[in-house]
């Protein structure tokens, strides 16, 4: 565990995540209201009271962009989660069944495909309405495609292994064999692709609020903040600054331990 954690991949990424946390914790203690409206306060700069000034309407930019890192996170979080369930489940079916319940979820997956993902998120938001829930659903409705093809590929891979061969055999029931057998063996490919999705889906959603179809007023979503801000680029270009900033941060950190988790349980890397 301390030679992983001592890659340099996982140690940049510790310090892009250090900034985006600090924030969070340093907008905590401040306790300041990233939602209440000051009008005497409209664009003011940085100061004791609000360390990365006020936005248009007077608000807190440091409790807003706090507020937006723990948005973007928590629906990266929940999406990856509902994805990989789905996905997986069906990827997992579809590989142990084949016949036609393989083929119905890759004609299902071609269809989910065939759409731009950005663009097939967007018209189900649309349709959806809005909601940090319904966004959650968009979004997952997406992505568990790449969570099905891994895990059929894996489950068909290693469907007529010896010891997948000698547990049918000795009678364990299918259910038996899946969790103890399958999951544990393709865990490892899919926690790489959960921690890229992760990454897609933060930006997935900062994508979506920046079009107005995301998170909604009055929640602070980094997308929505980069929206507001580009109006008042030439006058006040950290309310555009900040959010990118961190969102940036977050992307490239969470994609800096996907690569360290993928050189780190890959076999075939550790052979060559």
């Amino acid at each position: 565990m301390r030679g992983w954690l001592d890659a340099p991949a996982v140690r940049l990424a510790l310090v892009c995540l250090a900034a985006p946390l600090a924030l969070t914790l340093v907008a905590a203690a401040l306790g300041g209201n990233g939602r209440a409206v000051n009008l005497d306060a409209v664009l003011a700069g940085a100061s004791a009271a609000h360390p990365l000034g006020c936005d248009a309407l007077g608000r807190d930019v440091l409790a807003r962009v706090a507020e937006g890192v723990r948005l973007s996170a928590g629906i990266g979080v929940a999406v990856v989660g509902c994805s990989a369930v789905v996905g997986i489940g069906l990827g997992v079916a579809a590989g142990w069944l084949g016949g036609w319940a393989d083929a119905l979820l890759m004609r299902l997956a071609d269809i989910v495909l065939s759409f731009p993902g950005i663009l097939l998120a967007i018209a189900l938001a649309a349709m959806l309405g809005p909601g940090v829930d319904r966004l959650v659903m968009a979004l997952a409705a997406v992505g568990w495609v790449g969570f099905a093809r891994l895990a059929r590929a894996q489950v068909l891979s290693l469907k007529h292994a010896p010891f997948i061969e000698a547990a049918r055999a000795a009678g364990s029931p299918a259910l038996w064999i899946g969790g103890r057998h399958l999951l544990p063996n393709i865990a490892a490919p899919l926690l790489v692709e959960a921690t890229f999705g992760l990454a897609a889906v933060m930006i997935g959603e900062a994508g979506l609020s920046f079009l107005g179809v995301g998170v909604q007023p009055p929640a602070a979503s980094l997308g929505t903040m980069i929206r507001e801000g580009s109006r008042l680029m030439l006058v006040a270009p950290t309310l555009v600054l900040w959010p990118g900033l961190m969102l940036f941060l977050m992307v490239m950190a969470v994609n800096l331990l996907g690569d360290a988790l993928r050189d780190r349980l890959d076999v075939r890397l550790d052979r060559a």
